[in-house]
């Protein structure tokens, strides 16, 4: 099967546009990280490029989004020089019914829970097999946590019922390190019965940034999925 005909990557190329499509020019754009959002990236530089769109500037979430913006030409800017985002479209790792959200697959939810609640329109990213019933179902919740801080932290979530684990790299021997220099600790829970308090929890344990629930902030979530072999959007 050749990439072109690959209905997977269709339809996340499909997702992707359809969130591209819902930016207005002269918009400052939350630019997320992940394979369909990076779909995403693509479309608005093509529509950059067509002059279907103007005036647009991106802020990264990561390494990564930087990369693909410039390379899709998207001229970039700071949190610094800008006082608002119009718009951010992101990924998620899980999605529940309220539209909360479980997001750090790539670790960079630290950046990306900046940008994502700045913006006054968050739009979500997903394939339909993001889609849980409850939070924590499959993934585990990441922690980006300063590295002097891993062990006493790792103590503290297992006291909160969480199963943690030191994510380590992938083709890099040791932790995986975040584009802030620190580590990331995948907390595994039984079950979230309450997203809200425990993102609160989980960032009040000294030594921990950020952690990748995000609750309250997705405005729009839309969905892709492949059905008879053809791949389809839609909004949840």
């Amino acid at each position: 099967m050749t990439a072109a005909t690959d209905p997977v990557k269709l339809m996340k190329q499909q997702v992707g546009k359809a969130a591209a499509d819902l930016v207005k020019s002269g918009s400052i754009v939350g630019l997320g990280t992940g394979s369909t959002t990076a779909y995403a990236i693509q479309y608005i530089g093509e529509r950059l490029k067509s002059g279907e769109l103007k005036d647009i500037v991106g802020v990264p979430t990561s390494f990564q989004a930087e990369v693909l913006a410039k390379e899709y030409g998207i001229p970039l800017t700071t949190l610094d020089a800008i006082n608002h985002i119009d718009i951010a479209i992101d990924g998620a790792d899980e999605v529940d019914p309220q539209k909360n959200l479980i997001k750090g697959g790539g670790a960079a939810h630290t950046r990306e829970k900046v940008v994502d609640y700045l913006a006054d329109q968050f739009i979500v990213v997903v394939d339909a097999g993001k889609l849980v019933d409850r939070l924590g179902s499959v993934f585990a919740v990441p922690v980006e946590v300063i590295p002097m801080a891993v062990t006493p932290v790792m103590r503290a979530v297992t006291q909160l019922g969480g199963k943690p684990e030191l994510r380590m790299g992938v083709k890099k021997a040791g932790p995986v390190i975040t584009d802030q220099g620190n580590m990331v600790i995948d907390v595994k829970f039984d079950s979230i019965d309450d997203p809200v308090n425990l993102e609160k929890t989980l960032n009040n344990i000294p030594g921990v940034l950020e952690n990748g629930i995000f609750v309250n902030c997705a405005d729009l979530v839309l969905i892709g999925e492949v059905k008879d072999g053809q791949p389809v959007v839609r909004e949840m």
